[in-house]
């Protein structure tokens, strides 16, 4: 288990973020929560202190070089190193592709693939010279099987998973693991507000006949942080109830 590694997470205000650092920090890791909303992350950090966790706050735009290498820089001077990096800062600007807006395509192109573009190149840095690292990127169901009125979601967690790829390949020299984890339908508070009839047809989608939970992602982010898996590179780990298979 990642017990006493630095885990930088991106996102890590609320949703699957949250869920992320509160599992790595049951598991032992030190936790770096990077989002933008300053008031949300600092209450993460401190709960998680509250539990006994050593954390730390940082408050950035994943799409700014600058803010990226602030945080993976905060986590070097407290921690002394950075040993996980969780790319799961994320955004949905839907619609159908003939009145889909330039600028919401690129917003979601933006942060879910340059974002994560940058927190890894900036990461690797610093994994490369401990020769050690562990980087999940949290890709989709709807980048393997696409979704109508979500192609720019889709295209960039499409990209996610060749980005995860082909980064697994120049970074196994360097004993760096790159892998990702593709949720399915996850209950979230936008799932919740949706009428009942709606959450049914969308359980109705799954075999296992559910929506997941984002403990569901947690818990498979803890096991690619984790030694146990030192020998996966390259994997997309399917996480969505047997809806894509």
């Amino acid at each position: 288990m990642p017990k006493g590694k630095v885990a930088v997470i991106t996102g890590a205000s609320r949703g699957i973020g949250k869920s992320i650092a509160v599992a790595l920090a049951a598991q032992g890791a030190i936790i770096v929560a990077m989002d933008m909303d300053q008031a949300a992350t600092d209450a993460v950090v401190a709960e998680l202190q509250a539990s006994g966790a050593q954390a730390l706050a940082v408050v950035g735009n994943v799409t700014v070089a600058a803010d990226v290498e602030k945080m993976i820089d905060a986590a070097v001077e407290a921690f002394g190193r950075v040993d996980i990096l969780v790319n799961n800062a994320g955004i949905t600007r839907d619609g159908l592709l003939m009145r889909m807006k330039d600028e919401d395509w690129d917003a979601v192109l933006s942060v879910n693939l340059k974002g994560a573009f940058l927190c890894t190149r900036s990461a690797f840095k610093v994994m490369s010279k401990q020769r050690y690292g562990r980087i999940i990127n949290i890709a989709s169901v709807v980048g393997q099987m696409g979704n109508a009125g979500q192609a720019n979601y889709c295209a960039s967690k499409a990209g996610l998973i060749g980005l995860t790829k082909s980064n697994a390949r120049e970074m196994a020299k360097r004993n760096v693991t790159v892998n990702a984890v593709a949720p399915g339908f996850i209950a979230t508070a936008m799932t919740d507000a949706l009428p009942e009839k709606v959450r049914e047809e969308l359980a109705a989608q799954i075999p296992l006949e559910r929506l997941g939970s984002a403990d569901d992602i947690a818990n498979a982010v803890v096991f690619l942080a984790s030694e146990t898996s030192g020998y996966i590179t390259g994997h997309v780990l399917s996480v969505n109830g047997g809806m894509y298979m």
